[in-house]
């Protein structure tokens, strides 16, 4: 059984699953799916397109699945998905796919503190935190596990690899390959997230491969190319190295410097 407040406007065309609360002065569009155990906040706008899973959490005041702030953008019709367990804080906005792509998607167990902005065709994995006032412009892809400080923008087609963490304040204008630390400005290479890689389980030797895999790529004195090559060499089977080799194959701008 679901709790609808009496001023909420819902439409009877939106698929509602059970056990969903929705507060006052929600407004709930046609073209609508929300999963079971969901909890709406007072003031929400939930946007055609919006397909919402189970348990997720969005607080007062936000904007899921409205049309993107993009001039290409000529009313197709796009979806915007988020994942199970996901919790959405005060006044975000979440913006749907344009034709390009179709889709924006944040996904299971993330969490998007006040403010924070995910502009059109993005593509956020699970388990990835935005503090508060963080920025995404169109097109950034985020990897599973990513953290992104407060107060931070991302430059659209950006792509952040797993497990990395972007210090609060910078702005990010190039790729940012997983496991590291990303600070100071510009943009540079801090290191590696070591604790976050420890608090998820990482052993001492898995994170020494990681860190032996980028000291060939910024401080051996080779070229990106020459660099890249001899990781393949020297670490052949290494799942954490093959994650960052793909990942410099599937970069589309230049790499974060050291």
């Amino acid at each position: 059984m679901n709790n609808i407040h009496s001023t909420a406007v819902v439409s009877p065309k939106a698929k509602l699953g059970d056990n969903i609360t929705v507060g006052p002065y929600v407004i709930i569009y046609d073209n609508v799916e929300i999963g079971n155990g969901c909890n709406i906040g007072p003031h929400a706008v939930i946007y055609d397109g919006a397909r919402i899973g189970e348990r997720v959490i969005i607080h007062q005041s936000a904007s899921v699945s409205n049309s993107p702030q993009d001039l290409k953008y000529a009313g197709e019709e796009t979806l915007f998905y988020i994942g199970d367990d996901t919790v959405i804080r005060e006044c975000v906005t979440l913006h749907r796919g344009t034709v390009e792509t179709g889709v924006s998607k944040i996904g299971k167990n993330c969490l998007l503190m006040a403010y924070t902005h995910v502009a059109h065709d993005c593509i956020v994995g699970d388990r990835c935190i935005m503090a508060n006032g963080v920025q995404l412009g169109g097109h950034v892809v985020l990897d599973d596990w990513v953290i992104i400080g407060g107060m931070t923008p991302v430059h659209q087609f950006c792509k952040i690899g797993a497990h990395a963490m972007i210090g609060g304040g910078f702005k990010v204008t190039t790729d940012v390959p997983p496991f590291i630390l990303a600070a100071r400005e510009p943009l540079r290479f801090e290191g590696l997230n070591v604790l976050g890689l420890r608090r998820r389980g990482f052993s001492n030797e898995e994170i020494g491969s990681i860190k032996k895999a980028y000291e060939i790529f910024y401080s051996s004195g080779l070229n990106y190319s020459a660099a890249k090559q001899k990781m393949k060499q020297e670490f052949v089977g290494n799942k954490h190295v093959d994650l960052i080799l793909n990942f410099f194959e599937k970069s589309t701008r230049s790499i974060l410097r050291k």
